[in-house]
């Protein structure tokens, strides 16, 4: 923040963006219960309102109509004052959306990206992020923000995309350069599952912890960390890549990058799911794996549940399928407990969420006889596209304080 702290200019400021964060929060507010919530006095908070108002950050939106009294002036904040849009990129489609200030999405587009007939990697992420934008009614121009979120990430010493050999036409040197020449706006790239992460932290399960680690289960396994608060990436990017994290119960797998399977994600990830119930003898639902699996284990989990009190039959193949998972999902658990002892852990991703509570409980319990530290584990509460909503966030966070900072 510009100038010397405790001059009238930051004090201002500070207060500002007090203000603004409360009207985020609440939607609208009076300048007297502004004024409460802020300990200013009723004419430091009509100037500031004015203040506010005058740059354009602020609407006057109504007033307290019905309640005994003058009616009370009631303000939001703008959500003109600027947008921001999200990015979700899979080898199957990419997912955009674009919000304004405030967090509401006002426009989402979903383009199919089937392989050799979608274009390049850069026509995709601009259709897509064009069909967000028209879909708000809005245009390049209008964006403050861009963030995408991709499997893997770029590697920041030479710029190329690394952990994500399955995303095809983004690993060539120059994709960041013609993204930036192509969409003139602030640009940023992070991991799926980081961003997925920056949802549960800012509007979901994760909210006021400072240091968690969201494990992710769906098309593979991974993970995210936070540590004081702050994502933990890595020198190359590549922390909580816990995909093939050695592991025991699977071969040992050298030259993982280029066999592309072993450790984790083959001892708990959707394809361990559907071999567990070939195993056992149950019929597999068609679909993608992910779909699959975390469509056997929401049967799992119906019949856990409907058994009450009882308890589940040890002898069912949906009883030993939940448990078995869960073992595989709590040993992996244990190597990531024993070095980052972590406050919370979030569940998230299709496969395991599909499993709910009896799934999370058993991981719980099984964590527990394999861990010295015992952090509590939660299912992940922003379950409807947690990687473009963190994306959202992300873009949000940075934005409000550019825009909000009314001491330059």
């Amino acid at each position: 923040m510009a100038g010397t702290p405790g001059t009238p200019r930051v004090l201002r400021a500070m207060n500002d963006r007090a203000a603004l964060d409360l009207l985020l929060e609440h939607g609208t507010l009076s300048r007297t219960r502004i004024g409460k919530l802020t300990g200013l006095s009723k004419p430091t908070a009509s100037q500031l309102l004015a203040r506010l108002e005058a740059a354009g950050l602020v609407l006057a939106t109504g007033t307290t109509a019905g309640r005994p009294g003058p009616n009370a002036q009631l303000y939001s904040v703008n959500p003109a004052a600027a947008h921001v849009a999200g990015l979700d990129v899979n080898p199957e489609r990419i997912r955009a959306a674009v919000a304004d200030i405030t967090g509401r999405t006002v426009g989402t587009f979903k383009l199919p990206t089937p392989q050799r007939r979608a274009g390049t990697a850069v026509e995709q992420v601009v259709r897509a992020l064009d069909g967000a934008v028209k879909a708000a009614g809005l245009s390049r121009s209008d964006l403050h923000r861009v963030v995408v979120g991709t499997p893997g990430a770029f590697d920041p010493s030479t710029g190329r995309l690394r952990y994500a050999s399955h995303l095809p036409g983004w690993h060539y040197p120059a994709l960041l350069d013609e993204l930036a020449a192509e969409l003139p706006m602030p640009l940023e790239y992070d991991n799926d599952v980081n961003l997925a992460a920056v949802a549960e932290q800012r509007i979901g399960a994760a909210r006021e912890h400072d240091d968690f680690v969201l494990l992710w289960n769906e098309e593979g396994i991974g993970a995210a960390i936070v540590i004081g608060g702050r994502l933990h990436r890595g020198w190359t990017g590549g922390a909580g890549e816990v995909g093939f994290l050695p592991v025991p119960g699977t071969p040992l797998v050298r030259n993982v990058t280029k066999a592309n399977n072993g450790g984790f994600q083959e001892l708990a990830g959707c394809n361990a799911v559907l071999r567990i119930a070939r195993e056992l003898g149950l019929e597999l639902p068609g679909g993608a794996q992910p779909d699959a699996a975390a469509a056997l284990l929401a049967a799992a989990a119906a019949r856990h549940e409907a058994a009450g009190e009882a308890g589940p039959d040890a002898a069912d193949p949906y009883t030993e399928l939940l448990a078995r998972c869960a073992t595989g999902t709590a040993v992996g658990l244990a190597s990531l407990v024993a070095v980052l002892d972590p406050e919370l852990i979030v569940l998230s991703g299709n496969v395991i969420v599909a499993g709910g509570e009896p799934l999370r409980a058993t991981i719980q319990s099984e964590l527990a006889e394999l861990a010295v530290p015992r952090p509590r584990l939660v299912l992940g509460t922003v379950q409807t596209h947690p990687v473009l909503s963190g994306a959202l966030e992300s873009a949000l966070a940075t934005t409000r304080d550019e825009v909000f900072d009314t001491s330059r």
